[in-house]
């Protein structure tokens, strides 16, 4: 059992000041004032003494981190796993981009094998397999040679119940919106992106069941008064929960604004993009079969078309904090509740309240995360 109390809880419908919540084998048992929750004998403890508790961080795009690249070797989901509470993310979507369709079997299987003895971090959920089904005009950092038109044969297997949860496509090649209904239709959440489609064709992928857009402005039609395009579609259209990445370079601040104002904490759902380089010095890493060169805030091809990010999840909800002016409390479903909706997982993560599993963040001043516990265990303390 686990025993927090004197926090700041933030629950889907309140804030408790001076509160306390009790977990048992992973789940919550209990949340509300401490007086009115019982510290059961044996308990681990943990005086919060005062801060925030928020639900675990939800990370539906993210390449890899820690100087391993999902792509090139998937069976390093389980160890950055371990290393991902450092940033509050609890669970999370490996991400394979544009390869041979074994590369994805590959990381289907790692996730189906589950974790190694003695794993503890963050949960993979399943993939977010972005490609192979990409506008060539728009590919950014992936390699052209295995983009491949949509085809209902190669989806055949793919599911939540195989370890596939978020699949990104351009919905404005031939076949798409076949693969994405039939995508839908097991549960599969279905993103546009690396497309140049009208709005009119992202409507259309909307009317078929997609329901994400992947990186808003990035590797997509251009926005136009006249002509609006995909990020047109996303931004007015209700259907769509919509990943940005709050980075100041892929999305500038000004827009990372305008976007919460059109999106709201209900839509918007922060990502990161990230890939091996996070958690690591500046120099050169990979992103699938491509070298990438890293600075000090991002990361590039030798063209300089950027390849992922270094972002992590709590700089990107500082970053809209700051850029927005609103509280913790307004932006918080952006990292939790929003992402774990989008992939129908909300009953259970995302979220305090009894009966879902105890993922939580315990953040200091500053909005740095201070500990995390996943599945009721601790496996992060600063």
């Amino acid at each position: 059992m686990l025993y927090i109390h004197n926090a700041v809880i933030h629950t889907p419908d309140r804030v408790i000041d001076r509160g306390a919540v009790l977990s048992d084998g992973g789940r919550i048992v209990e949340v509300g004032p401490a007086g009115t929750i019982r510290r059961p004998a044996g308990a681990e403890v943990i005086d919060a003494d005062g801060r925030a508790l928020v639900p675990g961080f939800v990370e539906l795009q993210f390449n890899g981190g820690f100087g391993d690249d999902f792509t090139d070797d998937p069976s390093t989901i389980w160890r950055v796993a371990e290393k991902l509470p450092r940033y509050g993310v609890t669970s999370f979507l490996p991400t394979i981009i544009t390869s041979p369709l074994e590369k994805i079997a590959q990381g289907q299987a790692v996730v189906a094998h589950g974790p190694p003895p003695g794993f503890r971090g963050a949960r993979p959920l399943g993939l977010h397999v972005e490609g192979p089904f990409l506008s060539p005009a728009k590919k950014g950092a992936h390699n052209p040679r295995y983009l491949r038109e949509p085809d209902l044969a190669a989806v055949e297997r793919w599911s939540p119940a195989t370890g596939i949860r978020l699949v990104t496509m351009a919905p404005e090649l031939p076949g798409a919106l076949d693969v994405i209904a039939a995508l839908s239709s097991r549960g599969v959440l279905v993103s546009a992106g690396h497309s140049g489609a009208t709005f009119d064709q992202a409507i259309a992928a909307f009317d078929a069941g997609a329901r994400y857009g992947t990186h808003l402005f990035n590797a997509m039609s251009p926005f136009g008064h006249r002509d609006p395009g995909l990020p047109g579609a996303l931004l007015t259209d209700p259907r769509p929960t919509v990943g940005v990445i709050a980075d100041g370079v892929h999305t500038h601040r000004s827009v990372i604004g305008l976007t919460w104002l059109a999106l709201g904490p209900h839509r918007m759902n922060l990502v990161t993009d990230a890939m091996a380089a996070l958690g690591m010095p500046p120099g050169r890493h990979l992103l699938g079969d491509f070298e990438v060169v890293v600075d000090a805030t991002s990361a590039r091809l030798a063209d300089g078309t950027l390849a992922g990010s270094i972002l992590s999840l709590d700089q990107a909800l500082r970053t809209l904090i700051d850029v927005t002016g609103r509280t913790l409390a307004d932006a918080l479903p952006t990292v939790t509740t929003t992402p774990a909706r989008a992939i129908g997982i909300d009953h259970e993560r995302g979220r305090i309240a009894p009966g879902c599993v105890a993922d939580m963040v315990l953040l200091a001043a500053g909005l740095r995360v201070a500990a995390t516990i996943a599945e009721g265990q601790v496996v992060f303390s600063a």
